[in-house]
């Protein structure tokens, strides 16, 4: 599944800017403007590391990943040779990029893990709008329309055991919490496999910049991201 998205070997893949953009937009469905090819502030999905991770090191019963920085055009990452509970996946930059925890049995059942991936990351990059702007107007406080910054912290995953296949991501109840002018996000889901729920995770994200909640521009915001992804996909059709 992955194979188009990122090249090189464990100590140096290589992911470009039209990599990156092509997978946030046609896997994951995310449509954010940092993963433009083109944008200022440019970064690779999350949720495309997260999966390059699985793909390389398996499934443990426990997994935690950490961003701790944004990767950029013309950086490699370093993937290491590791059998370690918790290492670091290192940037070309000398920055650390994401950290990895794991534990507990492991798999490296590849079409499990590749249904996995892509029931995640289509669940994950659909949480805008569906998810944050119900969350906000709640809350009444949401993004600063003019310079967005939506950033997925964090990502865990927990099961009850390894042995299932066919996974399924069912949402949860998603909570904001804001504290002056950011906002913590967690999106919590639960893993079935067939009608047994096999494991269960949440995805964090960070909001900054927040201001008063205000439902014109805010859905003039959404309306506009929603245009921008249709003349997209419509341009992929034709």
């Amino acid at each position: 599944m992955l194979k188009e998205y990122y090249s090189g070997s464990d100590n140096c893949t290589a992911i470009t800017a039209e990599q990156g953009s092509l997978f946030a937009k046609e896997v994951a469905g995310d449509f954010n403007p940092l993963h433009d090819v083109d944008a200022k502030r440019f970064c690779v999905p999350g949720d495309l590391l997260f999966a390059i991770a699985l793909e390389k090191y398996g499934l443990s019963k426990t997994m935690n990943f950490k961003f701790t920085g944004m990767l950029g055009h013309n950086i490699t990452l370093d993937f290491p040779v590791t059998e370690d509970d918790h290492f670091d996946i290192n940037g070309s930059n000398n920055k650390t990029i994401m950290k990895v925890a794991r534990d507990g049995d492991k798999i490296t059942d590849d079409v499990m893990i590749d249904a996995l991936i892509r029931d995640y990351v289509e669940f994950s990059g659909h949480n805008f709008p569906y998810v944050l702007v119900p969350l906000m107007k709640q809350q009444n406080g949401m993004i600063n329309l003019t310079r967005p910054l939506v950033m997925y912290d964090s990502m865990c995953l927990e099961f009850n055991h390894l042995n299932f296949t066919h996974p399924k991501v069912e949402m949860l109840e998603p909570e904001l919490s804001i504290n002056g002018k950011r906002g913590d996000a967690y999106l919590h889901f639960q893993i079935k496999s067939d009608d047994e729920v096999v494991g269960k995770g949440y995805k964090k994200i960070v909001i900054s910049g927040i201001r008063e909640y205000e439902e014109g521009s805010m859905q003039d915001f959404v309306d506009n991201y929603l245009a921008r992804k249709d003349a997209y996909l419509e341009a992929v059709r034709m």
